[in-house]
């Protein structure tokens, strides 16, 4: 079972700062993508345009998840201005 920790709008539309979510060993991370969007299909858009932490370091789509590893879901932002 893998704990996915969710920002933002993940957060809003969960409903919680984390969700379980159970794939094979040896499951990359289009993977957890996949099975995210069977389970949560209003998400896929959402999804399609978000990125993918795992250990703290942006994941590409072919990386292999573990257990142990800290995964989390980031949504696209958009930035105010700087002054």
């Amino acid at each position: 079972m893998l704990a996915i920790r969710l920002f933002a709008r993940f957060r809003e539309l969960a409903r919680s700062d984390v969700l379980q979510v159970s794939l094979p060993e040896g499951a990359t991370v289009s993977d957890l993508c996949n099975q995210l969007m069977s389970l949560h299909p209003e998400w896929t858009e959402l999804l399609r345009r978000s990125a993918v932490a795992v250990n703290d370091d942006y994941a590409s789509p072919d990386g292999i998840l573990l257990a142990t590893d800290d995964i989390a879901l980031i949504p696209p932002v958009s930035g105010g201005s700087f002054i």
